[in-house]
């Protein structure tokens, strides 16, 4: 019968997310600032990773200098006693290190995870923010390589703060007993690493900036596919898809030889910091192996030196790799993932007169129509978001687009009833455009502007169809097919709503207008469609939090029973 092992509380998996100290991040914010807040932003973590670290690499320096003790004290005197106690303390010392080797690299690894996740949600949440992202950082190529790759890359620093800690103790402990063996085997371990770890960083410099070089490249790829990717409908139609393919080629081409270059530089650095080290340790060991000729040194010390010498290299080395190749490529994801923390806004806060009071109110008295149950006072100028099942909020659709009547309640517009006005004056006045919007066979200024709109740029910028502009071949004039079947379904949506608001009515209902883009593109589409509403009335029927975010309140419409 085995007994469950009960691991210490620290080594458990946490039930709830982990808590990580709150990166800050401002204008000011340098690269390497952002670097060294990403290594300390974890530190409940990385604190007992690095103890654990220590603990390993302690461990590691006394397998030499217990087997060189050993072999003076109990082999060569041929007593069975010290042998037997320097056995146990050898097998004790590689339990120690083998603990804390297993729990030090899962509670680093645990860090680095939470320390990564606290970063991708500062770059989500700047993407989607409402006010959305200025420059290229915001299209969604871009923004994925961002944060995935760049934020994955940053957060891998966090190792610095916790292998470093053991392969320092490493070097100072070995400095330690060799300088106990001889005062010039520890002289040189004290004056050779500070000398490597100056030339570690200096020679970081070109594999810094070429690392800054791929990164801006493979973003660059990703975008460019994104992009063909979006507007693949269009580009079909138009007969542009080699030319589209012959771009991505280009740039993914770009991409893999800056990554070649980049690893390239990295495998040179590496290899270079690693023939250094290996030239260092192997000075140690000729001077060793000269002392014990001279017999200055014993078997003991000899073997102890050898050993020590052989371990201090895994230190050095992975100096060479943490404060060297960790340190330079996770500079360069820095400044990109600050290019997007940092980035304005694309379009400013909302604000601005409304209507006057007693024009273009709508207000909805214990309404009951089909299956919905509402409550709804609307004032002039105001934006207002429903949340509705898709069965009331077809209900509420109908009745304000005049097919349908309420069957209890009062629903009035501008102090009268719905039912008072004539279908083509009501419709006048307020505006529904259905979920399922269609396009005709035309261009796409004639869907945006039905021949009356006299300002097709504005409506078609506020629904954010920059995009599909460029991606067209003829601009505003490039014809969408019947139904807009040469547009993909989320360039139709936005087409229909550049549409409907380039007819500026006095009341517009919108439901689930964003439904087939991106959460990035409806962030925009939600900042710009409340400044282009200003000083209408608008009502969304939507669930979407980017939408409700914008309104002036959120109503929950209720549903009645069949």
């Amino acid at each position: 019968m085995s007994l469950p092992l009960k691991l210490p509380r620290l080594f458990q998996a946490p039930a709830e997310p982990i808590a990580v100290r709150p990166i800050r991040v401002d204008a000011g914010t340098t690269p390497r600032q952002l670097t060294v807040r990403t290594i300390l932003g974890a530190p409940r973590y990385t604190v007992p990773a690095a103890l654990l670290t220590v603990g390993h690499q302690v461990g590691e320096v006394l397998v030499p200098v217990i087997m060189g003790f050993a072999i003076d004290q109990a082999v060569a005197t041929g007593d069975p006693v010290r042998l037997a106690l320097c056995l146990g303390l050898l097998a004790l010392d590689f339990a120690m290190l083998s603990f804390c080797y297993r729990f030090g690299s899962r509670i680093g690894l645990l860090g680095m995870q939470a320390v990564q996740h606290h970063l991708r949600t500062l770059v989500a949440d700047r993407l989607l923010a409402p006010a959305g992202v200025a420059g290229r950082a915001g299209l969604p190529g871009v923004s994925l390589s961002i944060a995935a790759s760049d934020v994955s890359v940053l957060a891998r620093a966090v190792a610095i703060g916790v292998y470093p800690a053991g392969e320092f103790a490493a070097i100072l402990l070995c400095a330690t007993v060799l300088m106990v063996i001889s005062w010039q085997l520890g002289l040189i371990v004290l004056l050779g690493v500070p000398l490597l770890l100056v030339l570690m960083d200096r020679a970081g410099g070109p594999l810094r900036r070429r690392s800054r070089r791929q990164a801006a490249l493979a973003a660059e790829a990703s975008g460019k596919a994104a992009d063909l990717l979006a507007g693949y409908r269009v580009l079909s139609g138009l007969g542009a898809q080699d030319a589209a393919a012959g771009r991505y080629r280009t740039a993914s081409r770009e991409a893999l030889d800056g990554s070649l270059h980049a690893a390239g530089a990295q495998g040179l650095y590496v290899g270079s910091m690693n023939l250094a080290s290996g030239l260092f340790v192997a000075g140690i060991a000729l001077v060793a192996g000269l002392r014990a000729w001279s017999g200055d040194l014993t078997v003991g010390q000899l073997i102890t030196v050898v050993g020590l010498a052989q371990i201090i290299l895994g230190p050095l080395s992975a100096f060479a790799t943490n404060f060297g190749a960790i340190w330079a490529t996770a500079l360069a994801s820095a400044e990109r993932v600050l290019g997007v923390l940092t980035l304005p806004p694309r379009v400013a806060e909302t604000g601005g007169a409304r209507a006057e009071p007693g024009a273009g109110r709508l207000r909805l008295a214990s309404v009951r129509a089909g299956r919905l149950d509402i409550d709804l006072d609307l004032a002039p100028g105001e934006c207002v978001g429903v949340r509705a099942s898709p069965a009331a909020a077809s209900a509420l659709t109908d009745l304000l687009s005049g097919r349908a009547a309420p069957e209890s309640g009062d629903a009035a517009w501008q102090g009268r009833p719905l039912g008072e006005y004539e279908l083509e004056a009501l419709r006048a006045s307020i505006l529904v455009m259905p979920h399922h919007a269609a396009l005709f066979d035309g261009t796409i200024r004639e869907n945006v502007g039905l021949g009356t709109a006299s300002d097709t740029a504005a409506a078609l910028a506020a629904a954010d169809c920059a995009e599909i502009l460029d991606a067209a071949p003829e601009g505003v004039d490039t014809q969408v097919g019947d139904d807009g079947l040469r547009l993909s379904g989320g360039q139709r949506q936005r087409i229909a709503l550049a549409r409907a608001l380039a007819q500026h009515p006095p009341l517009l209902v919108l439901h689930e207008p964003t439904t087939a883009v991106d959460s990035v593109t409806e962030a925009r589409i939600a900042e710009r469609l409340r400044r282009a509403r200003e000083p209408h009335s608008t009502l969304l029927i939507t669930d979407a939090p980017a939408l409700l975010a914008v309104c002036d309140r959120v109503v929950e419409a209720g549903e009645r029973d069949e």
